[in-house]
């Protein structure tokens, strides 16, 4: 069945104020968009349907990458995914982990502030309008019920960007700008734990841009999907951590995506390293205590079973990676 997008006026804005004026005062519904990768299929399936979009793509501030003179890496919320993948200037595991996004086609066309911003996904809102009507609406979809857990008072559909567990693992910061003014806050009070209501930033908000401290320590991302390429993450783990002369660790992140309707931080397992020698035994206990907070649901690729099995193996294998000198 061919799917087509619905009727819909597009605004193309030229300077960041005219932006959030359009947001602060829209005539019907409005949705942002930038490149518009997974929010043009979406449109198509009926899962939202605005009357307006307002595209971010003329605005210049949110485009580029630089650095300040503290150090800070500053990356524009239009900026493409292929311009970060590409660059020197971006630490390398936010390079490493843009690489992984989709596909090189995806890539030429997303940008940073679509995958910060990127909505949460389930198996049962992603089919078309059709099977949905058929099946009866979720509560992501206009209904009463979560279908992946009917006795769960919140939906759970599942955060899904690769890039926002690595940068709460820098501990990176996002801008957002309104009409009320602009504020800056840690990337991890961006997102919160509901299928529905995953971010806090305010509808008439615009993310603006990423702001990355100096690099300290190591870092690195591990992504489990079924294929190589395109498929969403169906577990994520982003790991930062510094050492000491004598190995022992002094501070680290652990931050996983694909579990819940945010990235959240293991932070038992971040406590437990913390002080220690990262070995064998440290690291096995390690992703033992970031398994157990987490209960993946059936919402994606994969049972729930496999997937958390997989958390203890994936935090595991991050851990070893950052015991590698170019990690």
């Amino acid at each position: 069945m061919t799917m087509r997008l619905p009727a819909f006026e597009y605004l193309t804005p030229a300077t960041l104020a005219d932006a959030t004026r359009l947001l602060a005062d829209p005539e019907g519904s409005v949705a942002i968009a930038g490149g518009g990768t997974d929010l043009f299929p979406k449109m198509k399936r009926r899962q939202v349907m605005p009357a307006t979009l307002v595209s971010l793509s003329e605005v210049a501030a949110m485009n580029g990458i630089r650095s300040d003179e503290d150090g800070h890496c500053i990356i524009g919320a239009s900026t493409l995914l292929r311009e970060i993948e590409a660059s020197t200037v971006v630490p390398r595991v936010v390079a490493a982990a843009v690489g992984e996004i989709a596909s090189p086609q995806i890539r030429n066309t997303a940008t940073l502030g679509g995958n910060l911003c990127l909505d949460t996904r389930c198996n049962y809102i992603d089919m078309p309008r059709g099977w949905r009507d058929a099946r009866g609406h979720c509560m992501k979809d206009g209904g009463e019920v979560c279908w992946v857990a009917p006795s769960s008072d919140k939906c759970l559909a599942v955060s899904s960007s690769d890039l926002a567990p690595v940068v709460i693992a820098l501990n990176g910061s996002v801008r957002l700008v309104s009409v009320q003014g602009d504020r800056l806050i840690p990337v991890e009070d961006l997102y919160q734990n509901d299928g529905i209501a995953h971010q806090t930033k305010t509808p008439e908000e615009i993310l603006v841009e990423l702001v990355l401290p100096p690099e300290d320590g190591r870092a690195t991302y591990r992504k489990l999907r079924r294929r190589g390429s395109i498929d969403f993450p169906i577990l994520g783990v982003a790991a930062t951590a510094r050492f000491g002369d004598d190995g022992t660790c002094l501070a680290a992140r652990l931050v996983l995506g694909a579990v819940a309707s945010a990235p959240l931080r293991a932070t038992e397992a971040e406590q437990f390293i913390t002080g220690r020698r990262l070995t064998d035994e440290v690291m096995e206990e390690a992703g033992r205590l970031a398994t157990q907070p987490f209960r993946p649901q059936n919402n994606t690729d994969m049972s729930s079973r496999y997937r958390k099995w997989m958390i203890s193996v994936c935090v595991v294998r991050a851990l070893r990676d950052l015991m590698v000198d170019d990690a």
